[in-house]
């Protein structure tokens, strides 16, 4: 899962401070934890999960780090400039801490296995350092930090999904949720460092993922996306009473129908999805069940045959197509969304062709596109010379984003003039005045507030207009 920088549909690139004022559930102990959060949604899953187990030892979160007595970054290591971003930050905590000598300052996530060095020893900016799989030992490690040590915990695990522990909804709007349904990846794509740093895949019991949509249906939200590195690959195998493994192990589509039947209310996303393992079986439930929305990101990274098999994709063109078609097929309504990088090693000028011309073929909705940046300890940095000159890597990126642009502005005049079934998620950014959501698609729609309807509800809504990233219409009886 990229980290999300380039887009022609209006996303924040992070959102900062993602944690709420509230009452711990444990034996308060006076101290307040901020975490700001960072890249891909695994990482606000995460930082979901990492205030839950501190709230439970009795801290409260605050939205300002200057008061917090504890303060965590969780961020990725997908791109060169989120570390250059994450050490900024960093130093002005840093600064903080120089007012209020007690605060702990301490790096999460993908970034910190990466680092840990660099951080804690030459550069001396945190005090704790806890990789995605060693978050219930935070308690432990905050309290070495409290008697003046440096810690650090970045094992990784293979048993390790955290299915016991609810995560706290940092910053919800109390409607949509992430559900984590699944760790790790064991899918060694050259470009990205995913599998290093989050470890090996492992699937999360299909109860407590039911019983988590359950739940937060029962609080009243009204939709959840099902998360993981590559939902597709999902699977897991129920034990009898004896401890010992059942013979039939559930897939991602029989999950995926599971957690649809909680209620036709509640509306189902999930991301992401890898073109290698995405099967007709999964297609043909998200058309069985009108809750399950009709859209999926699958990540063609390139349009090119040999291009995918240096980045160890494992698919080729044709195979993507394949299933480009099946979708077509199976959902014709189905909005598709896309990664894409450009100026990967040895990428001719004919390469990138092909990729502009499987982006002309499919006319994706929306895309997250990036210009290829090495990243130390993959499989390209040790086998590839990043041979593409920088300039070259950003004019192919231009001309990827304005193709997209024009793509994305297809896909959304064709619902102008229609009628969008969306869930109210709460009101624009730029007016109070308006209602704002999406619909099947994952398009955002934007529309006049009829006091009739409140944030939480499904209205219908006729495009009237739009622009490349937006539809904008009204709610009709």
């Amino acid at each position: 899962m990229l980290e999300l920088t380039h887009t022609t549909k209006t996303h924040d690139e992070s959102r900062q401070g993602e944690a709420l004022d509230m009452v711990p559930t444990g034996q308060s102990t006076g101290r307040k934890l901020y975490i700001e959060s960072y890249g891909c949604q695994m990482n606000f899953s995460d930082s979901e999960i990492v205030a839950s187990i501190l709230i439970e030892k009795g801290f409260e979160t605050t939205k300002d780090y200057k008061e917090a007595d504890v303060v965590f970054i969780n961020t990725c290591s997908i791109r060169e400039n989120a570390e250059q971003r994450v050490r900024n930050r960093l130093k002005e905590f840093e600064s903080a801490k120089a007012k209020n000598p007690g605060m702990v300052v301490g790096v999460l996530g993908c970034m910190a296995e990466r680092l840990k060095a660099k951080f804690l020893e030459e550069e001396k900016l945190v005090d704790v350092v806890v990789g995605p799989d060693a978050y219930r030992d935070l308690p432990n490690l905050i309290d070495q930090a409290d008697e003046g040590g440096r810690a650090v915990n970045v094992l990784l695990s293979r048993e390790e999904t955290y299915a016991d522990i609810s995560p706290v909804r940092l910053n919800s709007n109390g409607i949509s949720a992430f559900i984590s349904i699944m760790r790790g990846c064991d899918n060694m794509c050259s470009f990205c460092v995913v599998p290093f740093t989050r470890g090996r895949e492992r699937s999360r019991d299909v109860e407590s993922i039911v019983k988590e949509a359950q739940d937060l249906y029962n609080a009243g939200y009204k939709e959840v996306t099902l998360l993981g590195q590559n939902v597709d690959s999902y699977k897991y195998t129920p034990k009898s009473e004896e401890g010992e493994a059942e013979k039939s192990t559930i897939n991602f589509a029989q999950l995926l129908a599971l957690v649809a039947e909680v209620s036709p209310d509640l509306r189902i996303r999930f991301s992401t999805s890898h073109p290698k393992d995405i099967t007709d079986e999964v297609l043909y439930t998200m058309a069985r069940y009108e809750n399950i929305c009709n859209y999926i990101h699958l990540p063609v990274q390139s349009g090119n045959s040999r291009v995918l098999e240096l980045m160890n994709r494992t698919y080729d063109r044709e195979w993507y197509i394949n299933r480009i078609e099946a979708i077509r097929r199976i959902i014709p309504e189905c909005g598709i969304s896309t990664d894409v990088i450009t100026g990967f090693c040895t990428e001719t000028e004919e390469e990138h062709q092909e990729t502009l011309s499987m982006m002309e073929y499919v006319k994706y909705d929306y895309a997250y596109m990036f210009a290829y940046s090495e990243r130390p300890g993959t499989l390209a940095a040790k086998r590839y010379e990043d041979d593409i000159p920088e300039e070259v890597k950003k004019r192919r990126l231009t001309e990827v984003v304005d193709l997209q642009r024009a793509h994305s502005l297809y896909r959304i005049e064709n619902f102008v003039g229609k009628v969008q079934k969306v869930l109210i998620e709460g009101t624009s950014k730029r007016s109070d005045k308006d209602f704002c959501g999406r619909n099947d698609q994952n398009t955002m729609v934007v529309f006049p507030v009829d006091e009739r309807f409140k944030i939480g509800d499904y209205v219908n809504v006729l495009g009237e207009s739009c622009t490349s990233a937006t539809l904008i219409g009204r709610i009709i009886d």
